[in-house]
């Protein structure tokens, strides 16, 4: 009964948020926080409807969403790969792992003067940055969960005949994918926070580059309409790969389809006393 009500509650939360937002701005409430400069949802809205209804906007929409897509299929591929060897070979452990744990610390967006340095184009140096971020937490999620796999799946696959490869397809990568699903899903998040600070500092087209123009000539409802592509941008990709991971992981026990409770079973009642016996008159003779 909760779960048929679930949208309508959602509907209503982001309704609510945004009824808060119009009353805050139109009333220029300032008390701690100042909202006397916001602009209005209904501004925002007019604003979102003139970029929408222009060939600017879609323009950078394709560019930002071919980068975050170009740079978070390398990262998959690479993390997940990179995650493996490093967890099941102490030769790609010692090779790899203090470079790794050396490079992991630091934020992708540092790397912008490094992407400057090294690619002769803004593009690629985008798409490195959007790289590098989402293949950490993908690298990590996939060692973790290839370690904790337990060696009895490995040695029946053995016992039966199978190899090494075997091995890696049948067990390794199946029993590890929804820790890799996990870091799949961190690394989309941190990947679009990369890449539209990348195209606000070094790009020349895309939803951050939109944004950061709109705010340095003071365009607040400009601003506020990267921020809502931005966010529903990120949305959809987050929403995509959940299902993708749903889909691939169908074969898991999931907690909307278990059983429902058995109807409690009713107690017995509880004996009656038995009869007291006759005694013999033998017996009333001893007594």
């Amino acid at each position: 009964m909760s779960g048929r009500w679930s949208p309508v509650r959602r509907a209503l939360s982001l309704v609510a948020a945004l009824g808060l937002w119009q009353a805050l701005t139109s009333y220029d409430i300032n008390l701690w926080l100042r909202f006397e400069q916001f602009p209005t949802v209904t501004e925002v809205a007019r604003a979102f409807a003139d970029r929408v209804s222009g060939d600017a906007y879609w323009q950078d929409l394709t560019d930002s969403l071919t980068r975050i897509v170009t740079g978070f299929a390398l990262a998959a591929v690479l993390g997940v790969a990179v995650g493996t060897a490093v967890a099941r070979s102490r030769i790609a452990a010692d090779l790899l792992g203090p470079v790794l744990e050396v490079l992991r610390p630091v934020p992708a967006i540092a790397l912008v003067p490094v992407a400057i340095l090294l690619f002769p184009s803004n593009e690629q140096g985008i798409v490195f940055i959007t790289c590098t971020a989402a293949f950490f937490p993908v690298m990590v999620s996939t060692r973790h969960a290839v370690r904790a796999l337990t060696p009895v799946w490995e040695e029946a696959v053995l016992t039966m005949g199978g190899g090494r490869r075997r091995v890696l397809w049948s067990v390794v990568l199946p029993g590890a994918l929804p820790g890799i699903l996990g870091g799949l899903s961190v690394g989309i998040g941190v990947s679009w926070i990369c890449v539209i600070s990348a195209e606000m500092i070094s790009g020349e087209y895309g939803v951050g580059y939109r944004t950061w123009q709109d705010y340095t000539v003071v365009d607040y409802p400009g601003v506020f309409v990267g921020m809502a592509t931005i966010g529903l941008l990120g949305w959809l990709t987050s929403t995509a790969v959940e299902l993708l991971g749903r889909r691939l992981t169908r074969w898991l026990p999931r907690a909307e389809s278990r059983p429902a409770a058995l109807p409690a079973r009713r107690r017995p009642a509880p004996a009656a006393p038995a009869a007291p016996t006759v005694r013999t008159a033998q017996e009333r003779v001893r007594s």
